[in-house]
This record gives structure tokens, C-alpha cells and sequence, in this order.
């Protein structure tokens, strides 16, 4: 089987979006110092900014998941229903700072984004964006697949100056 690709993110956006939708819980792989996945099951919200999609994950920055995305920022979120519907976002990881960036984090897990996904966050940081154990990772993805289990249709996106991988 092989993969069709797409030249824009909003070619197949619909469909990861509704996935995501659809599924909600991802499971998140970093890589530890010895080259190891490491995965965890985690709720992140998506955005579209400027045509390409943008992840965010609320956590606890636990010394494992900081280490690993300090030595290895290459993180792949996957998604998987039992229809055999899955999305797959590989992505360069990044722990945000930026305290107005919490802030609106915060607000689009309210808010939920896409519809349905988020949750209150303050179940789990009573103190808010500003709690000390609030952290956000955000994922800029340089690889978004897509694969319907009907029939095994696969749709992947990279940006146009991401070099394309021999393993899609």
C-alpha cells in the first residue's frame, strides 16, 4: 500500500481534525538517552496557525519527559480508533515558556480545540496558567499522516521544505 501525498495541510486537515475529534487520547512517544521510544497516553488540543498545524499538550514536566525532549525533541503523537481510523503527527517538541502563551493554551484546552477535545485544566492545576507544575508542550509537526481503515487510504503531509522520508 502506498501513501498518496498531499501539497497543503488543509488538503487532509478535515480528516486529522476529525480524528482527533473523534478519538481525543494520543499516545505521545519521546525517545530516551539510549535511543529507547518511551510512550504515554496524554489529551492534546490542535490549532491551525498560518496553514500548518500546531499541537499542545498540558502536562506535568516530569524529569523523564523533560529529559527525553531535551535531548531529543523528535516526538510522534499517534492516534488510533477501532474502526483502524488513525492519525499520526511526528513532530519537533518544545516545552513553552511564555506565560501569555500559557495563558491562551489554557483557555484553547477550555475551549476545547477542535470542539470536543479539551477539558478544564484546573481539575488538575488548581493555581491555574500560573501553577508551578502547569507545563506546556507545543508540537510543530514535520510529518502528518492519516489512514482510514475501510479501506486503507493514507494521506500524508509534509511542509514544502521538509525533505521527504523514504519510509512513508
Amino acid at each position: 500500500m502506498s501513501a498518496d501525498r498531499v501539497d497543503a495541510f488543509a488538503d487532509l486537515r478535515d480528516e486529522f481534525f476529525g480524528y482527533v475529534q473523534d478519538i481525543r487520547y494520543a499516545t505521545l512517544v519521546t525517545v530516551d538517552r539510549l535511543n529507547r521510544p518511551r510512550a504515554r497516553v496524554l489529551l492534546p488540543v490542535w490549532e491551525e496557525v498560518d496553514g500548518r498545524p500546531v499541537g499542545w499538550i498540558a502536562a506535568f514536566p516530569t524529569p523523564v519527559k523533560t529529559a527525553h525532549v531535551r535531548r531529543n525533541p523528535h516526538v510522534t503523537v499517534s492516534y488510533w480508533n477501532p474502526r483502524q481510523n488513525a492519525a499520526f503527527a511526528d513532530s519537533a517538541a518544545r516545552w513553552e515558556e511564555d506565560m501569555d502563551e500559557k495563558r491562551r493554551v489554557w483557555d484553547l484546552y477550555v475551549q476545547g480545540g477542535p470542539p470536543g477535545v479539551g477539558y478544564d485544566p484546573a481539575h488538575y492545576w488548581k493555581g491555574g496558567p500560573q501553577d508551578p507544575g502547569f507545563a506546556i508542550l507545543r508540537m510543530d509537526p514535520f510529518r502528518v499522516q492519516v489512514l482510514r481503515g475501510r479501506d486503507l487510504r493514507s494521506r500524508i503531509w509534509q511542509p514544502a521544505e521538509q525533505p521527504l522520508d523514504g519510509d512513508a
